[in-house]
This record gives C-alpha cells, structure tokens and sequence, in this order.
C-alpha cells in the first residue's frame, strides 16, 4: 500500500483527494467514450445485404458476384496456347551468353551451376529444385522451362516481375546448353576443335 492508502496513479494523496481526482477523471472520460460509441454505426454491417456468390435471381448467373467471362486471363499472364513450343530466336552465342549471365544471377543459388539442384539454397535447408538432367526435364519442351520462369512451380516463386520475356528464352537456351553439355559425347565436338589427351 502507497503512501496516503492509495496504489498506482494516486500514490501520496490522501484518501479524499485521491477519490476526487478519480471522479473528475470518470467525468472527462465518459463524454469520450460516448463519442466513440456514437462513431460506431453498425448501420452497414446489419443492413440488408448479398454475400458472395449467394443467390439472387435477378443476376443472369443467379449470383451475387458476377462469373468471370470465358477467355479472361490474369494481368500479365500470357495463354499456354500463345506460348511457342520452341525457343522463338535464333540460339546465338550471344544468346547464350545473356542466358549464362542471367541463370548465374537468378538460377544458380538453386539449382546450381550445372542445373543439378544443388546449388547453395539446399544445402541452407531450403527445398531442393528438380535435376534439369533427368529425363523428364530433358525431354520438356523449351516451353515447359519459359513457363515455370514465368508463373512459378511448386515451391518457386514466379520470376514474369523481374525477369523480361526475352531474359526468360535466353535462361532457356542457356539450360538446353547446360543438358547437352551434361551428356555429351565426342560427336557434339565440333570440327576442328582438339580433344586434350586424358581429359586435360
């Protein structure tokens, strides 16, 4: 017990004083409370109203929320059909070089330099991607790759924000380079390139 008989706030008044400044306190902070109690209009929460998708007959769907029309896509999606199957530019070197670049940046935390799914992410605990040298991935289409770039697979997050469509065939070609090159044999070397004897 405080000084005076009175705990917290009223420490060292005395008893009257203490409960006379407790009632001028109650006198203030009721018109307060009231005027908040007054902004609190439920008059548009209990009014007569349509959740979503109930009934309603006078909506020619039957619905309150009105159906999406056939053909409609998200901002910014583009249609699997619209899609080509094959990279859609010439696969230059210079290509592939923007597509080395941009899959160091973007892809190889992940999914590693050699497109194993071992990059440094899981060894952190993070989910491993797919080996783009497995058979699946090998047989994809171009398409299948520019795809998951843009809208994401699984646990990946989709890349359509901060990697341009041009980028993403790029990134694509670079990792149809990085499959050949995983499986390769003596007839993909070019002529008139020399094989160094005992791999060196």
């Amino acid at each position: 017990m405080a000084v005076g008989g009175q705990p917290g706030p009223f420490r060292g008044l005395s008893y009257v004083a203490g409960a006379q400044l407790a009632r001028a306190l109650a006198a203030w902070l009721a018109p307060c409370f009231a005027a908040l109690a007054m902004g609190c209009d439920q008059s548009m929460y209990t009014q007569p109203k349509l959740t979503p998708y109930a009934p309603d007959p006078r909506a020619p769907q039957g619905t309150s929320a009105r159906l999406l029309v056939p053909g409609v896509q998200p901002h910014g999606s583009v249609p699997a059909e619209q899609i080509p199957e094959s990279i859609p530019v010439p696969v230059t070197m210079s290509l592939l070089k923007r597509g080395q670049e941009r899959y160091g940046i973007f892809c190889v935390p992940c999914h590693g330099p050699v497109g194993n799914g071992e990059g440094i992410l899981p060894a952190y605990g993070f989910p491993s991607p797919p080996s783009y040298l497995k058979q699946e991935l090998l047989s994809a289409p171009d398409r299948h790759f520019f795809q998951v770039i843009t809208n994401g697979k699984d646990k990946m997050y989709a890349y359509a924000d901060r990697v341009p469509r041009p980028d993403r065939w790029a990134i694509v070609a670079y990792i149809r380079a990085l499959q050949r090159s995983q499986h390769a044999s003596l007839a993909d070397v070019p002529p008139g390139i020399g094989i160094p004897e005992n791999g060196q």
